[in-house]
């Protein structure tokens, strides 16, 4: 499974990626938004800094411009991924996009019959939205296991790429379906490394190495 952070916090991302944690990056506006910085700065230097995808959305909602912004988007570094949206406009946009070379990553996406539509418009990656899913009621990881019913039914090579992920549980879960790429913020893929035995056995061994007396080198 492929690690995605989802941040356009340079310095969140450094820390991840010196640990051999990040595959790729995802941002959208409201990530830059929270970054302070120029869309086209701030990407570029993620992009010097990971060697896979980066993920820079286009905010046009007609095709024709979603291909100018993606087109000029592209130009940024090689590893950019246009990121589209799940509409009718986004999916003539990545196709266009798809077939002039350039990665695709269809985002907004909240059915299984949406994911179908971006695979034969040859998107690169899926975003499903699991998070907001659970926010109405419905259950995000019941619409991953869909969609990768599907895919392996019909050999769609379109990643699945778990995106709005608010917990560990939804990494583990989405894992175990077989999700291509999870897309996390930057402290929840930190909090996986957290359990509360692991802390009280750590305070334990302190405490009795305490006792000791010793010294380590």
């Amino acid at each position: 499974m492929k690690f995605f952070v989802d941040t356009a916090d340079v310095d969140a991302i450094r820390e991840l990626n010196e640990l051999g944690m990040v595959d790729g990056v995802t941002t959208n506006p409201s990530l830059i938004l929270k970054a302070g910085r120029d869309i086209e700065d701030v990407t570029r230097e993620i992009c010097g800094m990971v060697s896979g995808p980066v993920s820079a959305e286009v905010v046009a909602e007609k095709a024709e411009d979603m291909i100018r912004e993606g087109k000029h988007l592209a130009k940024i570094a090689d590893n950019i991924a246009v990121k589209v949206p799940l509409t009718w406009d986004g999916l003539k946009a990545c196709r266009a996009l798809s077939d002039d070379g350039h990665m695709v990553n269809v985002t907004l996406c909240f059915s299984a019959a949406q994911a179908i539509l971006a695979a034969k418009a040859g998107a690169t990656f899926i975003s499903p939205f699991i998070g907001r899913l659970d926010d109405i009621h419905m259950d995000g990881v019941d619409l991953i296991a869909d969609i990768r019913e599907i895919y392996d039914n019909y050999g769609y090579e379109t990643q699945i790429l778990a995106a709005s992920i608010r917990t560990v549980n939804h990494i583990i879960e989405v894992g175990k379906i077989g999700t291509d790429v999870i897309t996390a913020p930057p402290g929840v893929i930190k909090s996986m490394a957290k359990h509360v035995l692991t802390d009280k056995g750590l305070e334990q061994f302190t405490a009795d190495w305490a006792k000791t007396g010793q010294k380590i080198g």
